[in-house]
């Protein structure tokens, strides 16, 4: 029999279409916070312990040539759209009602808001500081410049890195408790 209207779904099949959705947004959300924390623990673990290794001119240059090659657009869709993924996440999960898994959210994206304040209060100023010096053949005391740019970016980004895995971790556990998942 052939009818005008259409047929609608039922409440169950959109239901799990909208959590399937939201699932794909908090996997997406996860992927990007590991990819954010693995290339912060890159420079923890790796990075800068061979950079401070070296001499003062080899880490200066070297940096400067980082500062300006990571400001990419790949590198600012991880770093800056991770935690939009994970607020939209974070909607998602609420109006599905899953409060376990927002709360999981909220703490990641907590986590990950500290990693954005170490970011631009420190190492971002810091950067650009060194960045703006020019070349380190003309650079007059090497040295100063380099302890004054070493000890609190390597500090700081220490704790980056760990807000950035804790932010990871807790969005992991996020998808482990959402609906679709489960």
């Amino acid at each position: 029999m052939w009818t005008d209207t259409p047929t609608q779904k039922p409440a169950h099949e959109d239901r799990r279409r909208r959590d399937r959705n939201a699932g794909i947004v908090l996997g997406t959300a996860v992927v990007a916070m590991g990819l954010a924390a693995g290339l912060l623990a890159a420079f923890t673990i790796a990075v800068m312990p061979g950079l401070t290794a070296s001499d003062d001119r080899t880490l200066v240059d070297a940096m400067q040539h980082m500062i300006v090659k990571i400001e990419n657009p790949v590198f600012f869709l991880i770093f800056l759209g991770a935690p939009i993924l994970a607020a939209i996440a974070l909607v998602q999960a609420r109006r599905s009602g899953s409060a376990r898994t927002a709360r999981w959210i909220i703490a990641g994206l907590v986590l990950y808001t500290l990693t954005l304040l170490v970011t631009f209060a420190v190492h971002v100023p810091l950067n650009y500081e060194l960045r703006d010096m020019g070349d380190p053949a003309h650079i007059k005391n090497l040295a100063a410049v380099r302890d004054d740019f070493v000890t609190p970016w390597v500090t700081w980004d220490i704790v980056r890195t760990l807000t950035a895995t804790a932010a990871f971790t807790a969005l992991t556990r996020a998808l482990t408790l959402h609906p679709h998942t489960t």
